[in-house]
């Protein structure tokens, strides 16, 4: 058999990051992944912050990503 590989594109960096964006975030706030993604999802955060703002917020690390979409996140929460 032969082995599958893949070639790196923008399109899966940024998918790539805001998977561990999402994981890290769920993990600050104790909450599964599930719930972060349709928390994210319902405010729109996974377009309006993660893919939005990757090109600075890939260079920062994961633990600066992940209080920052935690954070963000309840900040939009509060406002509804």
């Amino acid at each position: 058999m032969s082995e599958m590989t893949y070639s790196r594109t923008p399109a899966y960096d940024r998918i790539h990051f805001a998977t561990m964006a999402l994981e890290s975030g769920a993990k600050r706030l104790g909450i599964t992944p599930q719930d972060m993604y349709r928390r994210l999802k319902r405010q729109d955060l996974i377009h309006q912050r993660l893919m939005r703002h990757y090109d600075l917020l890939h260079t920062q690390s994961l633990d600066y990503v992940a209080e920052d979409i935690a954070e963000t996140l309840q900040n939009w929460e509060k406002q509804e």
